[in-house]
């Protein structure tokens, strides 16, 4: 679901960008007033579960893979705007480091992932626990949010993408930009998230939630206890096993790279036959770990090394947002 640069027009990008300024204006606002300091860390964990989630590669329908991203999870966890700002952190730090999502598309990704997933899978999950009531109701909440908060972003995704070829095309009549129309885009999207993707994110949320209830309550629970080793010691396991993300093999479906393009079926079967001009002319980022790569070592050992340093990157960078609150408080 990461959509690379060049495959939507500049246009649609800064679109999508400025619509995410006043959703991040407001989250960052909240953050201030609702979000103590003590707690400001988790939103370091909470962008790393994303990150390493997002890591965790799984073989869809028509021979693509996908992933799961954690937001209704972290909008359980942290609150919506609080999910908003993690996951979209942990959506820069992928895009700059690792090459996972464009920079120019950043905007779009946030939009997918960082808004419509987690305020739409928690909206879902308070709407479900608030009437059905008791563990039944969080549970069965959780379920229905975190399936249908991935599948409303990808489904924004599939209309991004199919939209292009209607709107940005050369004088021959060539899509510019993502040359798969809405006919092919939404049904390539919506049928392997509906089928699989949206399962895997419901039983990576459920599974983590009920984790971090046992062993660490208050991070849920005003007046409960909170235990960051334990929920360190997942992400640690979690980083261990991020190596099981090669094992599916293939591309996510929309993230094929210039050269692959013209060999991938656009529809009815046959190659699409040409590179849009928009992805041989457009941005060209590179990043310096390249789809969670390291040159001269084992794909194996690259993976769980580029996990250790997003993650890192993530607590570190939530520890000096902690540390400005702080610093910003103690002057007033």
């Amino acid at each position: 679901m990461h959509i690379p640069d060049n495959y939507l027009s500049p246009s649609t990008c800064a679109a999508l960008g400025a619509a995410m300024v006043p959703a991040w204006t407001v989250s960052i606002r909240k953050l201030k007033k609702e979000v103590t300091r003590a707690k400001m860390p988790l939103l370091g964990i909470g962008a790393s579960f994303s990150f390493l989630m997002m890591m965790f590669n799984i073989p869809l329908p028509g021979g693509t893979t996908g992933h799961a991203v954690g937001g209704t999870l972290l909008a359980i966890l942290l609150g919506p705007y609080a999910a908003c700002i993690s996951v979209s952190v942990a959506l820069l730090i992928q895009a700059l480091f690792f090459g996972d999502g464009g920079l120019l598309s950043f905007g779009a990704n946030c939009f997918n992932m960082a808004f419509v997933l987690p305020f739409v899978g928690y909206f879902l999950y308070k709407f479900i626990k608030d009437r059905v009531g008791g563990e039944k109701g969080e549970y069965a909440g959780i379920i229905v949010g975190s399936y249908v908060g991935i599948n409303a972003a990808a489904l924004c995704a599939a209309i991004e993408f199919g939209i292009q070829p209607l709107l940005f095309k050369n004088a021959a009549g060539q899509a510019l930009y993502c040359p798969y129309p809405l006919s092919v885009s939404v049904p390539a999207m919506m049928i392997p998230h509906l089928a699989v993707a949206g399962i895997v994110e419901a039983v990576f949320t459920v599974a983590v939630f009920t984790f971090i209830k046992k062993v660490s309550p208050g991070t849920l629970y005003e007046g409960e206890k909170q235990k960051s080793k334990a929920v360190y010691g997942l992400l640690a396991a979690l980083i261990c096993l991020t190596p099981l993300g090669l094992l599916a093999t293939g591309t996510a479906w929309g993230e094929w790279g210039a050269d692959e393009i013209q060999n991938v079926a656009a529809g009815g079967g046959k190659p699409l036959g040409f590179v849009p001009e928009g992805m041989l002319h457009g941005i060209h980022f590179e990043a310096a770990m390249p789809d969670y790569s390291i040159a001269g070592l084992p794909p194996y050992a690259a993976y769980i090394l580029s996990a250790v340093a997003g993650v890192a990157i993530l607590l570190i960078l939530f520890k000096i947002f902690r540390s400005i609150k702080s610093k910003n408080k103690g002057m007033q």
